[in-house]
């Protein structure tokens, strides 16, 4: 069976999308919906497909559709995720599933009535850096005792990460944050303490350019993230898993052991999943799990105690403000 595809937003995260559904047999995108139609035909153009709209509820009514992929604005997830399965389709969304606790435990509540996949684009789960720590955890064979992460951009202008302009503004806690916090609990287990702070509002975004949230899991094991939109390079996340027995770097793909004497240790993750590519690794389980009926990893219901956190941690971040 060849899953049928409509992928909604066809910026650079649809594009990541597109690239890897390339490599994924009997999947084919049928569908594009993007804002700007010139822009979304150069690009159902160059990816073979063949039917282009601006209008997300024109997609949905294709008969032979079975899937959406959401890679719209972070304002858009709940609503449109809650369109698609409305309409019998399965659905990724892409993080953050919402910008509200209300809003995910709503998509959360529609997914329970209607059986369908409904998965998050909790990217971080796939990254084979990231697997490979964790396939370690599960055997017994490392535990976390904290982790340290650096979120960092340079982004004071409202733009993408093709450095094109937005018609939305991006979020370090709903969006970026969401990424940390949910891979923390993944690998560490339950959070049961969390707090933030937060520098100055950017005067023309209306957003804080820098964060620091720490968060402390049931297991004992603590987090420190820093985020920031002001930092003028090195940009990407950067993860130092620090253990009972080894340390780990990862840099997205790239994984490291340090040692105090002997320095870097490169460790090989060519070989923990068919592609290094956790975009394609996240799609591939989206679809799999259609096929066999099943709940994804990253599925909505395992990402909703992400969104619970990221909701007490908006609640004192309004405090403080």
């Amino acid at each position: 069976m060849t899953i049928k595809v409509a992928l909604a937003g066809a910026g650079a995260f649809g594009i990541k999308h597109l690239d890897g559904i390339r490599n994924i047999k009997d999947v084919e995108v049928i569908s594009l919906i993007g804002r700007d139609l010139a822009k979304t035909q150069e690009v159902a153009d160059k990816y073979g497909i063949p039917h282009v709209t601006d209008d997300l509820q024109h997609s949905l009514k294709i008969k032979e559709l079975d899937a959406v992929i959401l890679c719209t604005p972070t304002q858009m997830h709940a609503d449109q995720a809650q369109q698609a399965m409305r309409a019998g389709k399965h659905v990724q969304v892409e993080i953050p599933l919402a910008d509200s606790l209300e809003g995910a435990q709503a998509v959360a509540a529609l997914q329970q009535q209607s059986g369908l996949v409904a998965m998050v684009g909790h990217t971080r789960r796939f990254n084979p850096s990231h697997q490979y720590v964790h396939k370690q955890i599960v055997a017994g064979e490392f535990n976390i005792q904290q982790m340290d992460v650096q979120t960092y951009f340079f982004r004071r202008t409202n733009t993408n990460a093709l450095g094109e302009a937005r018609s939305w503004t991006d979020h370090l806690l709903w969006h970026h944050a969401a990424h940390t916090v949910d891979l923390f609990a993944y690998q560490a287990g339950e959070i049961v303490q969390a707090q933030a702070m937060q520098g100055p509002i950017h005067p023309v975004l209306g957003i804080a350019m820098d964060m620091s949230i720490q968060l402390r899991a049931k297991s004992g094991a603590i987090c420190t993230l820093s985020l920031s939109f002001n930092n003028d390079g090195p940009l990407g996340t950067f993860f130092r898993y620090i253990g009972d027995n080894a340390t780990y770097i990862a840099r997205y793909d790239d994984l490291v052991r340090s040692h105090s004497k002997q320095g870097e240790e490169v460790i090989d993750v060519s070989k923990v999943d068919v592609s290094m590519n956790g975009i394609e690794l996240q799609d591939r389980e989206f679809f799999a799990a259609i096929r066999e009926g099943r709940e994804p990893n990253s599925s909505v219901h395992q990402v909703l105690p992400c969104y619970r956190v990221l909701h007490e941690l908006e609640l004192q971040l309004a405090k403080q403000a």
